[in-house]
């Protein structure tokens, strides 16, 4: 085990994995753009800086969605199956391509269906205001409770959704990890390191992206969950977002960012998306997790609105229990996050780097608390210390 000074340093066994598919949220989007008036599409796409794509959103299948494990386009019903339609936040593309053609073959099996599953894959903000301006998803896993809890105010997803599932209807883990550069050339090993006039630090912009908000509150649990005071977790943070350039709009890109375009000298991003970047030959360098951290909880949610509109409630609500089950489980645990089920967690903890202190959402007041107090629409304090870095 690390020594309590120091993060833990993980190192993961390269193995053979497809490349990697560029998540676009605006191509997805275009599922729901086509069902709403042109001034309203176009304001939807403008809340992501992306009117300009309105006139690319037509038939056939985009980057980010696709038939899950059917070899059928996006478009139209698969024969006289079933459609299902996933959306989810970037960086869980991998696991879902494992994990739903089992599900299709489990429910084939047991009912005699064939069952079409299309996915949509963005930031998990973006993905929300997707869903609540007519993207019509039949299971959301967003990246926080938070993005599920703006459906259900929406109307979209009826009270108690988190009661309908196990574990609270969270299906995975993840806490914030730490990218470098090969050797660590900036001797980065503590939170309190980002801080340092010296470190540009790449993350992920909170208006769009569910991780960069979980990237904020480690930033700000570390000092208040240590026993700091609210001061200064301001001034600290502020210190960070100073050293931070651009705002990649989610996870993928962010990783993107830091590996591909040489952006950097630290990414904060998810354990889970570090494992699949040092499995794919893109992260030379062990990456470091802070022993201090949040831990990630990732949601599930059946969109009642529109299984109901749809008649699609049986098989959204079959996926979305699924996604628990240890076949499940093992997959999400292979791709990095870390599972849910006590079982599967026993079996593969080993895997991953030990934490000594770990705070969640809770610590904060939850994530209607969170929201207001940090990323509000009237000007959170994320706003207010953003501006002030500048």
């Amino acid at each position: 085990m690390a020594k309590a000074s120091s993060p833990t340093r993980m190192r993961v066994k390269s193995t053979p994995v497809p490349d990697r598919l560029t998540v676009v949220f605006f191509s997805s989007a275009c599922l729901a753009l086509g069902a709403l008036p042109r001034r309203r599409a176009l304001l939807a796409l403008a809340l992501v800086g992306s009117a300009s794509l309105l006139g690319g959103c037509g038939g056939g299948s985009a980057p980010g969605e696709g038939a899950a494990g059917t070899g059928q386009s996006a478009g139209g019903q698969g024969g006289s199956g079933k459609e299902l339609l996933l959306v989810s936040y970037a960086v869980t593309k991998s696991a879902y391509d494992r994990i739903l053609p089992k599900f299709q073959a489990e429910w084939r099996a047991k009912t005699g269906e064939t069952l079409n599953i299309r996915t949509s894959y963005g930031g998990s903000g973006s993905q929300t205001r997707a869903i609540i301006d007519g993207l019509e998803a039949d299971v959301a896993t967003l990246a926080l409770a938070g993005d599920v809890e703006k459906l259900q105010k929406a109307g979209l997803i009826e009270p108690g959704w988190e009661r309908e599932f196990p574990n609270d209807s969270i299906i995975t883990h993840s806490v914030v990890a730490f990218l470098t550069r090969d050797g660590n050339p900036k001797r980065v090993k503590t939170w309190k390191d980002l801080a340092r006039p010296d470190v540009t630090v790449i993350t992920a912009n909170p208006k769009t992206s569910g991780g960069a908000r979980w990237n904020f509150l480690g930033l700000w649990g570390s000092v208040t969950q240590t026993g700091g005071t609210e001061e200064q977790a301001r001034q600290f943070v502020t210190a960070v977002y100073r050293n931070v350039d651009n705002l990649p709009k989610d996870a993928r890109e962010a990783t993107d960012t830091f590996l591909k375009r040489g952006q950097g000298d630290v990414l904060l991003n998810y354990e889970n998306e570090a494992i699949l970047a040092t499995k794919m030959g893109e992260l030379k360098a062990p990456f470091l997790v802070p022993e201090v951290n949040v831990r990630i909880e990732g949601p599930v949610a059946v969109v009642d609105k529109n299984v109901d509109k749809k008649g699609t409630r049986k098989a959204a609500e079959a996926l979305a229990a699924y996604l628990s089950s240890e076949p499940a489980q093992e997959i999400f645990a292979e791709e990095g996050f870390r599972p849910v089920n006590a079982g599967v967690w026993a079996r593969v903890k080993e895997r991953f780097a030990s934490v000594k202190t770990l705070f969640s959402a809770a610590d904060f007041g939850g994530w209607s608390k969170i929201d207001k107090t940090f990323f509000g629409k009237s000007g959170g304090l994320w706003d207010e210390l953003f501006r002030t870095s500048r």
